[in-house]
């Protein structure tokens, strides 16, 4: 096995690792079994991708932003706000990353890094258009929450929509707002 295939393999095996973690500020709505950190990604990857095309921007690029926007958080953990009043994560999960693609070819190692640099500074549309989706998917797992009960879910709605920056994901954010999360599949019964 050479270097780059015995790299990448490892890579895979440290990516999987987001299906294990879970997202951990809904513990403190009361939610015991929250969404993984790779359940999170995938669904921001797939409204990235859908933003991207109402908004413009460069679809595939959104959403590969999207997919590897989380991934330091493998090493570092996944924050919540009341942590972050105390520690720095983004430093940190950055030197994570950093670390992680090291070992990667170069062409590859490169690319992830950029995706990941340019999502988190936050200077280009694609970038705001991939932050939206990542607001959103975390939203859209709140209002599931919150239909299902969990009253304090509803913080993370409101916390959200403050920083929206594109016009396409406010106006999802305020259709998702008064629609059930149920209701697709309750109007595929009434045919």
């Amino acid at each position: 096995m050479t270097d780059s295939s015995k790299n990448l393999v490892n890579f895979f095996f440290e990516l999987g690792l987001m299906k294990k973690f879970e997202h951990c500020g809904t513990k403190f709505a009361g939610i015991k079994h929250p969404d993984s950190l790779a359940d999170h990604t995938a669904r921001a990857a797939q409204i990235g991708l859908m933003l991207a095309f109402c908004e413009g921007g460069n679809a595939e690029h959104v959403s590969l932003m999207c997919v590897f926007h989380d991934i330091g958080e493998i090493r570092v953990g996944d924050a919540h706000r009341i942590a972050m009043r105390y520690i720095k994560m983004q430093p940190g999960e950055k030197n994570a990353m950093l670390e992680q693609t090291e070992p990667l070819p170069p062409e590859i190692r490169e690319k992830i890094r950029s995706l990941w640099l340019e999502f988190h500074e936050q200077k280009t549309t694609d970038s705001h258009i991939a932050r939206d989706a990542d607001l959103l998917e975390t939203m859209f797992e709140a209002k599931e929450h919150l239909d299902n009960g969990y009253k304090a879910a509803e913080r993370w709605l409101e916390n959200g929509s403050k920083v929206l920056k594109t016009k396409s994901a406010k106006a999802l954010y305020k259709r998702m707002k008064t629609t059930h999360f149920a209701q697709w599949w309750d109007e595929l019964n009434t045919v």
